[in-house]
């Protein structure tokens, strides 16, 4: 009876072998969720200087800055702990500027890098307070608009910094209900966004510093409204609406008459990101993202160059950086099977220059294909979701984890995903639906969750793994269910 158990195990771990064998090799967490070896490139104003992150000798995410096309590499900063995540270039182009909190407190704090002197200033010294910055303007580069939570810590001033001798002049004041800024051309803080108290939305502008604020528009909770900044003569607002539609669109609204124009806008989903000249002050594209992401062009002074970046690289593709004299793009592609990689894309000659990728050393490993796939719910909504199969094996009746996303008003997006790549390379399908409830698919979807926690935006869930089971991709047998935040949510949920 031994040597018969002895056999049956030993056939059963080859069995085992024999399919763990036809996955590709274990990719180790730390390539996966580890430091990227560097990320965030960005060109100085004048195009002289790159600046990017990467990890020190003790992995702690720091900035670094080179000359452009020397190899004089170093470090600026020296945080100690949790890593530098957001910088800035100031439009001196001497200053850099970083955001950093102390030991997680979330009360982040603007600092000033001297890239002459090399000397590293707090520009908000305030223990217990949150900075944030607001906006800057190639037009005063000695300045900052940065909002504090100073002077009462539920609301947040404007400040103007300025950056020769670090004085912080209070620029425009909260009157207790304001949750967003915004500057024009000339610098002047002229609107401010309202979350109203029955969860709608109000905009108010005024005509100059010294105007007493006027509403613009308000709106019930059921819309999509965001002010995305003015025209450069300042008489019209450009704003991601839902207005009379059901996908938010970007438009073009007058201050003083309120005629609109609409620049861009989809019938299946919301805008998503909207590329606006710094200089210029017009709408140059605007992104959305049914599955993957697509762009329209607005402004035909950059559609050689969106065509042209369409074929460099087979990954969507995002503007992260510009010089003053948008001569040079740094630009970004985001692909299922690849970490990001970014590219110096020449305006002039319509060429790009391959720089870094984020995780070299996921490079050439057998990545996970990321689909997008539309599952019905059991009432007939449409929920665009993703899906993930493990690579060298059969995709059917296969261990699933179900992945749902934070938020929840957030929605998951096409392109290389930690988790995912994890769970795939160990044998499990990955499925992540953008459950009722999610952003980006208008109105009428996001409303549709509205006071359906654990109910129909659940159903949608239990939809989402019927149909996998259904599709022959998923054992009903083996389901798990994984999630941060409202997904976590949904995971206890679920096992319950």
């Amino acid at each position: 009876m031994r040597t018969i158990l002895l056999v049956t195990i030993v056939l059963s771990l080859v069995l085992t072998a024999a399919v763990q064998g036809e996955l590709p090799p274990l990719i180790s967490r730390d390539v996966l969720f580890g430091n990227p070896e560097r990320t965030s490139p960005a060109l100085s104003p004048d195009g002289k200087r790159l600046a990017w992150l990467a990890p020190d000798t003790n992995n702690v995410l720091q900035v670094w800055v080179k000359t452009v096309g020397k190899d004089d590499d170093k470090i600026i900063t020296a945080d100690k702990k949790r890593g530098i995540r957001q910088y800035f270039w100031a439009k001196d182009n001497r200053n850099l500027l970083y955001l950093q909190d102390s030991d997680g407190d979330e009360n982040f704090h603007v600092y000033g890098v001297d890239l002459d002197s090399g000397n590293v200033r707090d520009c908000t010294p305030f223990q217990g307070v949150r900075a944030q910055v607001t906006d800057l303007n190639p037009d005063f580069p000695n300045e900052v608009l940065v909002e504090l939570n100073l002077r009462d810590r539920a609301l947040f001033d404007v400040y103007r910094l300025n950056l020769k001798n670090g004085a912080l002049e209070l620029d425009t004041q909260n009157p207790g209900d304001v949750a967003g800024w915004g500057a024009d051309a000339q610098f002047r803080v002229r609107s401010a966004q309202i979350a109203t108290p029955d969860g709608g939305t109000e905009i108010r502008v005024r005509a100059e510093p010294q105007s007493p604020w006027k509403t613009f528009l308000k709106v019930g909770p059921e819309e999509i409204l965001n002010a995305l900044g003015f025209t450069k003569d300042g008489q019209s607002l450009y704003l991601m609406s839902s207005l009379g539609r059901d996908t938010a669109a970007v438009v073009e609204k007058n201050v003083a008459d309120g005629k609109e124009k609409v620049l861009a806008v989809s019938s299946e989903v919301d805008a998503g990101d909207v590329m606006i000249h710094p200089r210029r002050y017009v709408v140059e594209a605007v992104s959305f993202s049914p599955g993957r992401t697509k762009w329209q062009v607005v402004d035909p002074a950059v559609k050689d160059d969106f065509d042209g970046l369409a074929k460099l690289n087979d990954g969507d593709f995002f503007v992260a950086n510009r010089t003053e004299a948008d001569d040079i793009w740094l630009v970004g592609y985001q692909s299922d099977r690849a970490p990001g990689r970014f590219y110096r894309w020449d305006r002039k000659t319509k060429q790009g220059t391959f720089l870094f990728t984020t995780r070299p050393k996921l490079d050439g490993l057998a990545l996970a294909e990321m689909k997008a796939v539309v599952i019905p719910a059991r009432d007939g909504l449409k929920i665009n979701s993703y899906l993930t199969l493990p690579v060298g094996v059969p995709p059917k009746n296969l261990p699933m984890v179900l992945f749902p996303h934070g938020g929840p008003w957030a929605r998951d997006e096409w392109g290389f995903n930690g988790y995912a790549q994890w769970l795939a390379n160990r044998g499990y399908a990955v499925l992540q639906p953008n459950f009722r409830g999610s952003t980006g698919y208008g109105k009428s979807f996001l409303n549709a969750g509205n006071k359906q926690w654990g109910l129909k935006m659940h159903d949608d869930l239990i939809d989402a793994v019927n149909w996998a089971v259904k599709e022959g991709y998923a054992d009903p047998k083996k389901v798990g269910i994984m999630g941060g935040s409202y997904g976590g949510y949904c995971a206890l949920a679920g096992i319950t």
